[in-house]
């Protein structure tokens, strides 16, 4: 399944308890066709005391969305739009359908899921 959202792209929910809200995509799970957006479609959930986790507890932890219910937001026009690509040369990029641009988005390099 293609998905033509990358992890740092602002999304809006289309569908569910969160219909309407914006936010950030984290991380974008290509191969079952979900995304996980930060602070949105968040879950309640026990947890076990552990070294990392001393007090246990309930944790708020963001669950996947599928790719099909959240929509990009682009950053050139700030609306709901749609992707296509387009081929420039050897490039590959991704174009906004309303107005036409093509959407680049810097991702904050940081630590790697699982690392300290």
């Amino acid at each position: 399944m293609k998905i033509k959202i990358r992890k740092g792209d602002k999304v809006v929910i289309t569908a569910g308890k969160d219909r309407t809200k914006t936010g950030v995509v984290e991380r974008v799970l290509s191969k079952s066709g979900y995304v996980i957006v930060r602070g949105l479609n968040v879950v309640k959930k026990h947890v076990k005391v552990s070294k990392k986790n001393p007090g246990g507890g309930m944790a708020e932890i963001a669950m996947p969305l599928p790719a099909s219910k959240v929509m990009l937001i682009c950053p050139n026009c700030n609306k709901r739009a749609r992707v296509r690509y387009e081929t420039r040369g050897k490039e590959k990029n991704r174009v906004c359908k309303k107005c036409s641009k093509v959407i680049t988005i810097k991702v904050e390099k940081g630590k790697k899921d699982g690392e300290n």
